[in-house]
């Protein structure tokens, strides 16, 4: 009864300059992350109201070998979350707890072993091959799905990057990340703009 999310957020999506100008001008499409070590599982990654996030995302990702990246961009996007997988409500973190279980029962009785989450690099604070999770999280998908109520949408919270001071709790780069699934839940694209003074 009380789990409906405000009606409007503001997405920012960390891209290469051409293909978000082709998705502006709607010659192409966002495209949903369907790797194996995605946090939130399958779906087209936003950060909640974070401009600034999504700029030094993009920046970031451009320097790594492989990266399709090449001049770091951001698109805004108006956002509805509808039917949210959204782990900042304990009625939902309840749930993927038990889609958890369920997973590790249904592996189990396979002979097939958990995915774990791992590091990226030895050096990582974080584990960001995220395979555990995202198994967890397209297990809880599929439970929904089957249920007859698919969820549109996953919102969590984030820990992530150095401490902003000794002895903090806060961290340089938290944030709240979505993963859209139903691509409906865009209702708008646009070019950021930057504050006028």
């Amino acid at each position: 009864m009380y789990s409906s999310k405000p009606s409007i957020i503001y997405g920012f999506h960390g891209i290469d300059k051409s293909s978000a100008l082709k998705i502006l001008t709607q010659e192409d499409n966002f495209r949903h992350s369907n790797n194996n070590y995605d946090w939130l599982g399958n779906g087209i990654y936003f950060w909640e109201n974070n401009l600034e996030r999504a700029k030094q995302y993009a920046i970031q990702d451009s320097k790594r070998i492989n990266s399709s990246i090449t001049a770091p961009f951001v698109l805004g996007a108006v956002l509805e979350l509808g039917n949210c997988l959204d782990l900042l409500d304990q009625k939902f973190n309840d749930f993927l707890k038990t889609a958890y279980q369920q997973l590790k029962q249904d592996l189990n009785a396979e002979g097939i072993e958990l995915p774990k989450n791992k590091k990226f690099y030895a050096t990582d604070f974080d584990f960001k091959t995220r395979e555990l999770d995202c198994a967890v999280i397209r297990y809880a998908c599929a439970l929904a799905e089957e249920a007859g109520e698919p969820f549109d949408s996953i919102r969590a919270a984030f820990i992530e990057g150095d401490a902003l001071y000794e002895g903090a709790k806060f961290y340089s780069e938290n944030h709240i990340q979505l993963a859209i699934i139903n691509p409906n839940c865009i209702k708008g694209i646009f070019l950021p703009r930057e504050k006028q003074s």
